[in-house]
């Protein structure tokens, strides 16, 4: 079994961080550098950061602050928001970003992933699928920061992804999002059954076991999470530590400058 990673989503909205539930994002957390600096001294894996409005306008990311953040990150970094060119991917890259993510692209450009992929390599390429239950069983996926239904379903979807290029799967559930009562783990269990690909359960974290209960009984390969670093007192390291005690492999911590 791959070590599990434990990575913090940052969602950005103009001048800093927020965070809700549901993705009605609302509650401001923060500036962006400052949070970057802090989890680079908290043992996470990767961090994942995604400006939540890009999607409103054919703007460009914005390159002068992926620039800023990527001097300071020292751990491997996801940028995500507004991405639907492969140009833009190439100066995300260049600005610091490790991995790219793709969300509204993966409906309205699919061929993105491909061309990320092959470029890039499929280890740049995350492909992001946030969804809703549906009321008779399964799973409907939204774009445009949850707001407008695809028509799609979510294990066929992930399927193409894989078949496209994508290195791995973020997959969200919009109605968990930030509520802390624990991931859909019937969601992240169909969608690691779909796929060969890591897939990254997202959507809901309120506790270590809720990250243990998503690695062991839903397979997933990593687990992404906000509210629960951002509100409460529990830890990237204090989720490594759960891990490792119910006998899942986590990767070592990454000290910058050699923990002094």
């Amino acid at each position: 079994m791959l070590k599990v990673r434990v990575i913090p989503t940052l969602l950005w909205k103009q001048f800093g961080l927020v965070k809700g539930v549901g993705f009605d994002s609302w509650r401001r957390v923060g500036p962006v550098l400052p949070a970057i600096k802090v989890y680079n001294q908290r043992e996470v894996d990767e961090l994942v950061l995604v400006d939540i409005v890009a999607h409103q306008s054919e703007d460009d990311p914005d390159f002068e602050s992926i620039d800023e953040f990527g001097q300071d990150c020292f751990v491997p970094l996801t940028v995500g928001g507004g991405i639907t060119r492969i140009e833009q991917v190439q100066r995300l890259l260049r600005a610091g970003a490790d991995k790219v993510s793709v969300n509204t692209a993966i409906y309205t450009r699919p061929e993105l992933v491909t061309d990320i992929a092959k470029r890039h390599g499929a280890q740049c390429v995350v492909a992001s699928i946030d969804v809703r239950a549906q009321e008779g069983g399964g799973w409907a996926c939204f774009s445009h920061a949850g707001k407008e239904a695809t028509n799609r379903e979510v294990t066929a979807l992930a399927r193409e992804l894989e078949d496209r290029g994508a290195g791995e799967i973020l997959i969200t559930s919009i109605e968990r999002d930030g509520t802390m009562q624990g991931y859909d783990l019937a969601l992240v269990e169909s969608v690691v059954r779909a796929v060969q690909i890591p897939v990254i359960a997202s959507g809901g974290a309120g506790n270590y076991q809720h990250m243990v209960d998503a690695v062991t009984q839903a397979g997933a390969s990593a687990v992404a999470a906000a509210s629960i670093f951002h509100f409460t007192e529990q830890t990237p390291a204090g989720a490594k530590a759960a891990l490792a005690a119910a006998g899942v492999p986590v990767r070592r911590a990454f000290v910058p400058n050699g923990g002094q």
